[in-house]
Parts: structure tokens; sequence; C-alpha cells
């Protein structure tokens, strides 16, 4: 009788388990919203901006937030890409060097060559839609 009683809990406790494994887990009403989440891509294309003839080629650039720019020096001196707020603050770029930066804030972005201040260039970043 013992065994028997025995048997009938375990079928009921595996049963109960069974049961719970399979019914999908729900979720907790509490009334709340969850805020929405905007995870930035990490770059999502990329812009090529050349150093040549003591100029920024294109000069102006508009691109969408999360976008990499690669600027390239193809002239025979030395140059700087550094940014009048100092976001974008590139090392001194030999010839044939590149330097690159990710846009994740919008706004305009102006910069130039610290060694040719004449050099200058507007990087404006639109936001994601």
């Amino acid at each position: 009788m013992k065994s028997i009683i025995i048997i009938v809990v375990l079928i009921v406790i595996l049963g109960a388990a069974f049961w719970l494994m399979q019914k999908p887990a729900m979720a907790p009403n509490v009334g709340t919203r969850a805020s929405p989440t905007v995870t930035l891509p990490s770059a999502t294309s990329t812009e090529a901006v050349s150093i040549s003839g003591f100029a920024f080629n294109p000069a102006d650039l508009k691109i969408k937030q999360g976008t990499k720019v690669v600027w390239t020096n193809n002239d025979t001196v030395s140059h700087t890409v550094t940014g009048d707020a100092k976001v974008i603050n590139s090392p001194k770029l030999a010839p044939g060097a590149s330097y690159s930066f990710t846009f994740t804030k919008t706004g305009a972005f102006k910069y130039s060559c610290t060694i040719h201040p004449s050099m200058r260039g507007t990087v404006e970043v639109t936001p994601l839609p």
C-alpha cells in the first residue's frame, strides 16, 4: 500500500513538472510601458574625404548619424583633421595616411587642418529615421 501511494505521488509530481515546463512563460502585468530603446548601429556606412591640393574633397559632407568618415591624405605634405570643438582630432597625417571618425551625434562639425588653417570642411550629421 505504501509503495502505491509513493508511486501515485511521484506520478503527480512528475506530471506537474512536465506541465510547468510546457507552459509558456508569461511576463507579469505591472501596468507600465517599456521605454523604446534606440541603439545606434556602428558605422552603418562609410564616406570618404580626400585631402589633396591643400583642400578637403568634398569640403562639405552631409551624412546620417552612425556614419564613419575616412579622411585620406593624398597630398605630398602632412595635414591634420581637427574639429573646432576638438571632437574630431587626428594626429599629423603623413602622405598616404588615413584617419577615421564615426559620428554618433547630430549637428554640424566644422574642421580644419592645423598646419594649413585655410583648409576647412564641415560634416553635417542628420538623425536616423
